[in-house]
């Protein structure tokens, strides 16, 4: 991992610095995590899982440390999966305990305090077998981040991928989610904002300014300079579909609207994309990129990657241009007996983007206090 990141320093280490006012939203590269909320699947669960579709089970089997410790560790693009819960309980009592129980098995306590109870949006990964989470509602994830921005004011932004989960899963005893509707998603962007105030966040509104589109905003006047939303956080709706058809209506160039989506280029509201594949997808997101947009892409999937200590995505991503790179690995996982891991070097939270930052970029003019 440390040849490719080397190569790209050791392109700007000669070169002047640019002035800090010089950089910008997208001049720069970070890692995150992918469903950063998710805990393990209880082990006699994951087994019964894994005889029922054992594919499906290795790809379950990972697990992440809470938002705040992914924070301290230097990740700046975070995901959560959010169901929507407007009545309260329709998540509370998992089959998957249920199903344990019947086998004998004694699962682990689950939301002691009643949690699940509440109205309100609510994390997991997949309802009644992947429900275990590190902040089980909405509210409680924002909170977690609004303390640690709090306490950490300079930080560099910090991108929240958002997935508005409603598929159904057609077996006996499992919850039937909500559909995302309109009234969902505009019920998503008081949540955030209910907990996050306008000045934590970097809106739509605000990289569009007196522009029409988005698209016209970035190719004029570019991202907002790093200085003006260090200590924010920029959401983006990973959905496509009638989930962005219905977030976008009324709101073509996202007005007023709180979180980006990942549009087509020609879209009015195309700023930022989510290409998870950095190998098939490398030229696109090279070209995206040298036009102005912010990329997220995946190094590594299904834990795949991980059991094999196989790189070549990784490295993919990083030189892909992306400036978003998620992985379930920025620790390794010593069950796998590999040191497969995702991080960038000396410890760095941000790396000068390799395609469109400034001539003399230097990481330590992204440097957190």
């Amino acid at each position: 991992m440390r040849s490719v990141f080397t190569f790209f320093l050791g392109l700007l280490v000669a070169l002047p610095a640019p002035a800090q006012s010089e950089l910008r939203l997208n001049h720069i590269q970070v890692i995150g995590s992918h469903n950063s909320y998710k805990e393990a699947i209880d082990p006699a669960l994951l087994e019964m899982i894994r005889t029922r579709d054992p594919q499906r089970a290795t790809e379950l089997d990972y697990h992440h440390v809470s938002l705040t410790e992914q924070l301290e560790l230097g990740l700046r693009n975070l995901e959560l999966d959010v169901f929507h819960d407007p009545e309260g309980g329709r998540f509370a009592t998992p089959y998957g305990i249920q199903m344990m129980q019947t086998r004998g098995a004694r699962p682990a306590s689950y939301d002691p305090l009643g949690t699940m109870h509440e109205p309100g949006f609510k994390v997991l990964h997949i309802q009644d077998i992947d429900f275990r989470s590190t902040c089980l509602t909405l509210q409680l994830c924002l909170e977690e981040l609004k303390l640690w921005s709090d306490a950490s004011p300079d930080h560099l932004p910090i991108f929240i991928t958002i997935n508005a989960k409603d598929d159904q899963i057609a077996l006996p005893g499992f919850a039937t989610p909500l559909p995302f509707n309109a009234a969902a998603l505009d019920a998503l962007d008081a949540a955030i904002r209910a907990t996050l105030p306008e000045d934590k966040l970097l809106l739509p509104d605000h990289v569009r300014g007196s522009h029409a589109t988005l698209p016209e905003a970035i190719r004029t006047e570019g991202w907002p300079s790093l200085d003006e939303v260090r200590g924010r956080f920029v959401f983006i709706l990973d959905e496509g579909g009638r989930k962005q058809t219905a977030y976008l209506a009324e709101h073509p160039s996202l007005q007023d609207r709180t979180m980006f989506v990942a549009a087509p280029k020609d879209s009015p509201a195309a700023a930022i994309f989510i290409l998870n594949d950095p190998i098939g997808q490398a030229d696109q997101i090279q070209r995206l990129a040298q036009d102005g947009f912010i990329i997220r892409t995946r190094a590594d999937s299904g834990t795949l990657e991980a059991r094999a200590n196989d790189i070549t995505r990784r490295d993919a991503a990083f030189s892909s241009g992306a400036h978003l790179i998620s992985t379930d690995y920025y620790l390794p996982n010593p069950a796998f007996e590999t040191d497969y891991q995702v991080r960038l070097p000396e410890n760095l939270i941000a790396l000068c983007h390799p395609l469109t930052a400034p001539a003399g970029c230097d990481t330590s003019d992204i440097e957190e206090p």
